[in-house]
């Protein structure tokens, strides 16, 4: 199965969270399953750090490159299919990051294993 991950719980996984639910875990560590990080949640992120809204154990890219490449996840880029859907989607959320992850999942598929029941109102199958 492949899996888009939220931008937290990359963050909640890398740093060992216990806050990750079980079935979030187990989805996390079935090496059969293929995790995607997009970059939208690298830009989330690098964002929030320049912000001072987030700290990380070492710069975001670093962290990100480092953390992908251990875990044997991948990297999702950004395509203009996965940016002209954003312009369909419903109003539930003015997030930029988490609009750009909905339309992700839908453009290729995907479940998204997150906290935010937010996904669940635009169609996305949500593994928490």
């Amino acid at each position: 199965m492949r899996v888009l991950l939220d931008t937290h719980v990359f963050i909640w996984w890398v740093e060992g969270e216990r806050t990750l639910p079980a079935r979030a875990r187990a989805v996390i560590a079935n090496r059969d399953n293929e995790c995607l990080l997009s970059v939208a949640s690298a830009w989330e992120m690098a964002i929030k750090a320049g912000l001072g809204k987030l700290k990380l154990s070492l710069p975001v890219t670093r962290f990100v490159v480092e953390n992908v490449a251990a875990n044997g996840f991948r990297m999702l880029e950004i395509g203009v299919a996965h940016a002209g859907r954003v312009e369909a989607l419903a109003a539930h959320r003015g997030d930029p990051f988490d609009r750009l992850l909905v339309a992700q999942a839908l453009e290729e598929k995907l479940p998204i294993v997150s906290a935010d029941p937010i996904f669940g109102k635009y169609g996305v199958k949500r593994i928490w």
